[in-house]
């Protein structure tokens, strides 16, 4: 089983069911996807608790760091620790002094659930941040979503095991994909993504995203937070997720399925 290096918790676990079929029972061994509470602490002060599948952590809390503005940049995060709890994990990070000043001014608590982006915002003004401004002048090739979407069918790990994950995948601007994150909720797995680009100094701007769910505003906002461009989905958005990329600059695409697809902001950058 997988887990990530110095966390035991395992991000899947096999289970006795019973398997119906044709009125039939029989007695199975499921592999079924962990969520488990991952407590991202700044600075000794839990700041968000999440339930997440425990891979790729440090991606995910550098990639949350990122996106939520926390940090603008993975130098000020001067250390990282990840520690298994009884009751979850937590990951603990040092942060400078004028980010964690901030931080400590403007902290909120978020209790976050699969799916939910809003869990614990304290204010409608906290919902709506004020929008990045992408300027990107990527432009993708013809047929790149489409080899993008066949590319990460072969590429979804833990998904092909337990059915019960989403992905989030950095493609080139010719549709190849170089890197995948998987979670269960699709806000963490492109926190993951994020993450694992910044940790390795790749261009935000030189590719695009593709998720496997629906595109929500807090995929869009996280994306333009990273200075992501291009946004694709195979599922289709909510109007606020389209606001919000019409106001950030950000190229949202969804129902990315087989030869179709649908454009819902700045179409210069898809053929």
């Amino acid at each position: 089983m997988q887990h990530e290096a110095g966390v035991g918790i395992e991000a899947h676990n096999s289970y006795r069911a019973d398997r119906w079929a044709g009125g039939v029972a029989t007695l199975s061994s499921e592999t079924v996807a962990e969520e488990v509470p991952v407590a991202l602490v700044y600075n000794g002060i839990s700041h968000a608790v999440m339930l997440a599948t425990p891979l790729d952590l440090e991606d995910f809390a550098l990639g949350f760091s990122l996106s939520e503005c926390i940090v603008g940049r993975p130098s000020e995060i001067h250390d990282l620790d990840i520690i298994e709890r009884a009751n979850g994990i937590e990951v603990h990070m040092e942060l400078s002094a004028q980010r964690a000043h901030a931080l400590k001014a403007h902290r909120r608590t978020l209790a976050g659930r699969t799916g939910c982006g809003l869990c614990g915002t304290e204010s409608l003004d906290q919902v709506a941040r004020r929008a990045t401004t992408v300027e990107s002048g990527a432009v993708l090739a013809e047929g790149a979503l489409q080899r993008a979407l066949a590319e990460l069918q072969g590429m979804q790990h833990l998904f092909h095991l337990t059915g019960a994950v989403h992905a989030a995948a950095w493609c080139g601007v010719d549709g190849h994909v170089d890197l995948v994150r998987e979670d269960v909720g699709r806000h963490n797995a492109l926190d993951k993504l994020i993450g694992s680009l910044a940790s390795q100094r790749r261009a935000f701007d030189q590719g695009f995203v593709l998720m496997t769910s629906r595109a929500s505003y807090e995929i869009v906002q996280k994306a333009a937070a990273a200075g992501i461009a291009v946004v694709a989905a195979v599922s289709a958005p909510t109007g606020m997720a389209v606001r919000v990329a019409i106001d950030s600059g950000v190229t949202l695409i969804g129902f990315v399925r087989g030869e179709r697809h649908c454009v819902y902001s700045h179409p210069q950058r898809v053929h």
